[in-house]
């Protein structure tokens, strides 16, 4: 009988210590230096390191960089950042988007 109590306590534990996360963590405060037509992929590399998905978009090259940290029991986190290269490598457009609030 002690035996169940104790697999019932530690089911319990990690049920209530579960979390999850999809992506790699990125440094947001470069996200301030990236210029729209001035910053190339490869400065992009050299401030986040390899994105986490890359894709196309009406023929542009797309690299997204995801770090979203899920828990039971505390508060969700996401931060997403997507950035569009034109033909030549060079930034055409960045987004960057996160759940936690930006400090003033």
């Amino acid at each position: 009988m002690n035996h169940i109590r104790i697999f019932i306590f530690v089911g319990i534990i990690l049920l209530l210590s579960g979390c999850g996360t999809v992506g790699d963590s990125f440094n947001t405060s470069n996200v301030a230096n990236i210029a729209n037509g001035v910053t190339t992929q490869l400065d992009v590399k050299q401030m986040f390191g390899e994105p986490f998905k890359t894709g196309v978009q009406n023929g542009q090259p797309v690299w997204v960089y995801e770090d979203h940290r899920y828990s039971i029991v505390s508060e969700n986190k996401s931060k997403d950042l997507i950035i569009t290269f034109n033909s030549k490598g060079v930034v055409q457009s960045h987004q960057f988007m996160s759940s936690i609030p930006a400090s003033n």
